[in-house]
C-alpha cells in the first residue's frame, strides 16, 4: 500500500518509495526534525529520491550533516 504523503503521520522510520513528494506534510515534518531554517533545495532532493533505502530519520539525519558542513 502506498504511504500518504499528503496526509500521512512521517516519522523518522516512514520509508521514502517511489511515490515520494515533497509535500507541506513532509516540509512540516523536516521543520520539526531539523529546525526551522530547513528548506529544499534541487541537490537535496535530487539524494531524497536517488533509488536509494532510506527512512524519513535518514533525510532528516543526512539534511543537518550536509547543513552543518556548510556553515
Amino acid at each position: 500500500m502506498r504511504f500518504d504523503w499528503h496526509g500521512g503521520t512521517i516519522t523518522r522510520e516512514t520509508m521514502v518509495d517511489d511515490h515520494y513528494r515533497n509535500t507541506q506534510n513532509v516540509r512540516r515534518f523536516l521543520r520539526k526534525s531539523c529546525g526551522e531554517n530547513f528548506k529544499f533545495d534541487r541537490f537535496f532532493m535530487t539524494w531524497i529520491r536517488n533509488g536509494t533505502v532510506k527512512t524519513m530519520g535518514d533525510v532528516a539525519d543526512e539534511w543537518v550533516r550536509t547543513h552543518l558542513r556548510r556553515n
